[in-house]
């Protein structure tokens, strides 16, 4: 299965102590897939913006920089059970263990 991680969009400040565009909140989206079967999750996360000591400029941001910068704010811990459990859902997707529906 293959796991992306990616930006979706950023909050930031115009304006903090002599810094402009200072990113304090990032959408981001995890998709696991497998050939055509995909799960997503969504979610946001603030980014502490109390140092500033290794500033990008917002124009120099990268996603991948930014990808880090999510994570690191979830924890390793978090960031592994979103893709476990976002794995195991194309799993479930994959081979089916439950279903639902009426008789009639």
């Amino acid at each position: 299965m293959s796991v992306t991680w990616s930006v979706v969009q950023m909050e930031y400040a115009l304006a903090q102590d002599d810094k402009t565009n200072v990113v304090n909140n990032v959408h981001w989206q995890c998709i696991v897939a497998e050939n055509e079967h995909f799960a997503r999750a969504y979610g946001t996360i603030g980014i502490s913006t109390e140092d500033l000591s290794n500033f990008t400029e917002f124009a120099d941001l990268t996603e991948a920089q930014v990808v880090e910068w999510v994570k690191a704010a979830l924890g390793d811990e978090q960031v592994a059970n979103i893709e476990a459990a976002l794995a195991n859902n194309v799993a479930e997707i994959i081979n089916p263990t439950r279903g639902q529906g009426l008789p009639w």
